[in-house]
């Protein structure tokens, strides 16, 4: 077990650059690979690409949480070769990270803290809007032991994920990767908003002193049920 409690994985702990040119590398020798998971830092998960410049990554992104995006940036980088509709999570997006963000203040340790994705319960296999590739992702809050009584009193969290794709391109991989931190950097300064106003509850309700929080993103577990190298495959 690592020090939060959790089942230690055999997995070690690999950047999204580095996971990108692991899946090309295995991807090289099988068209298809199933259940490919990996555990990944999500310190950095800007992973620029040919086909996925930075801005590209920023305006999907954006997109996905829900912002407004202008039609000159949609025009310039949204295309049907990036993701079309199977790509597209914005519905309903807002709302969703709200219902995250109300369960972790309220429930620090609550094992509901999950962002379905797709809306629609009866999806038809014929359809690419019903069949989005990322499916769900579970967000849980662990604690971080100050031991070298750096935190001036703020409680330390670290906020950590698993996402479960039912496709993942390789190709496609930096806009996910780049949406799923995205979101996490989201979740994680909405609760610290919250804290500052005194709503975010103690993890073992024991003081209710209310003291301010520090929380960062740590890392995701990824889990994609099926790996290509593009999407026509």
């Amino acid at each position: 077990r690592n020090s939060n409690g959790n089942m230690a994985s055999s997995l070690s702990l690999t950047s999204c650059r580095q996971v990108l040119e692991e899946m090309n590398e295995v991807l090289s020798t099988s068209k298809l690979i199933r259940n490919y998971s990996r555990r990944i830092d999500m310190s950095d998960y800007t992973v620029e690409t040919d086909l996925f410049p930075i801005p590209a990554l920023q305006v999907y992104s954006s997109y996905n949480l829900g912002n407004v995006i202008s039609p000159e940036d949609k025009a310039k980088y949204f295309s049907a070769h990036r993701g079309g509709s199977q790509g597209d999570y914005r519905d309903g997006m807002t709302e969703k990270i709200a219902n995250i963000v109300n369960c972790l203040t309220k429930f620090p340790k609550s094992k509901r803290a999950v962002i379905t994705v797709p809306n629609n319960s009866l999806a038809s296999h014929t359809s690419d809007d019903h069949a989005k590739c990322m499916r769900e992702i579970h967000f849980y809050l662990d604690d971080v032991k100050d031991i070298d009584n750096t935190s001036g009193g703020k409680k330390l969290f670290v906020l950590n994920a698993t996402v479960w794709m039912r496709a993942q391109a390789a190709e496609i991989f930096p806009k996910n990767i780049h949406f799923v931190g995205s979101l996490m950097d989201t979740v994680a300064r909405e609760l610290v908003l919250a804290s500052k106003e005194g709503v975010v509850e103690d993890t073992d309700d024991s003081n209710g002193d209310g003291d301010a929080i520090h929380i960062s993103v740590g890392e995701l577990f990824y889990l994609a049920t099926t790996l290509v190298s593009v999407r026509e495959d």
